[in-house]
């Protein structure tokens, strides 16, 4: 069987506005909207529209975090996967090294031939998990993927870098992180969401797949960025050299 793995992770809603704790010990998620990662919506997207072309038989969503991640699952089994997975890591402090160890545990339990995840979370930016499952995976990887071209054995990925446009031919199985550009997500209807309450959801224990995480890093504080400053009107360049210089920043 032709499967598809696709990770994602729940985020704060990204039209919500960010609120720092008062203690500034964290954000504020206590009754705010939380949604799949952006960027894994457009990932699993692409995964079921592969599927839909006949080149991949089931599609298969992973999350790592608590137990209120299913809600985030079973959207995405709305949006059209087959089955969802969710290791439960209530309390954990996962880094991407130990997400990208949970996500080879399951490759090994499911043996997909594609592994799927967003470029990056909007949380926390960090851009690592998707390289670094790669790595433990030793499989080949193309990230930022604007454009995914499936034959039998081999993907032709299009990415977007700094410079533009990079082409890149990978063998199979690989791992694939997605774009912005890689495709506009479906609008999930009442009868999917109905639907996705049926379909098979199953929970398993981080530490039934001998994966123990370990804190590299430690958040001490939080901090809202600083309010933006009243602009200045100029009346020409030189006086807007002026001004630059006055605040040294010329």
């Amino acid at each position: 069987m032709r499967r598809i793995l696709v990770g994602v992770k729940r985020v704060v809603d990204y039209n919500v506005r960010i609120r720092v704790k008062p203690d500034g010990s964290g954000v504020v998620t206590d009754g705010v909207k939380m949604s799949i990662n952006p960027f894994d919506e457009i990932a699993l997207e692409e995964a079921l529209r592969i599927k839909e072309r006949g080149l991949a038989d089931e599609v298969v969503v992973a999350a790592v975090g608590a137990a209120d991640w299913q809600q985030q699952l079973r959207t995405a089994l709305a949006m059209g996967a087959d089955r969802a997975i969710l290791v439960d890591a209530a309390g954990a402090d996962l880094e991407p090294l130990a997400t990208a160890r949970v996500m080879l545990a399951l490759i090994e339990r499911e043996q997909p031939f594609m592994v799927l995840l967003g470029k990056q979370a909007i949380d926390d930016d960090n851009n690592q998990t998707g390289q670094m499952l790669a790595a433990l995976w030793n499989r080949p990887q193309a990230t930022f993927a604007a454009k995914i071209e499936l034959s039998a054995d081999k993907a032709v990925v299009t990415r977007e870098v700094d410079a533009g446009l990079e082409t890149l031919e990978v063998d199979l199985p690989a791992v694939f992180t997605a774009d912005l550009r890689l495709n506009e997500p479906r609008y999930v209807k009442l009868p999917e969401i109905m639907k996705a309450k049926k379909k098979p959801l199953d929970t398993l224990k981080l530490e039934s797949l001998g994966v123990t995480p370990r804190s590299r890093a430690k958040a001490l504080r939080f901090a809202p960025p600083p309010q933006r400053q009243k602009g200045v009107l100029v009346k020409d360049a030189a006086e807007l050299v002026a001004a630059l210089k006055q605040k040294g920043l010329v």
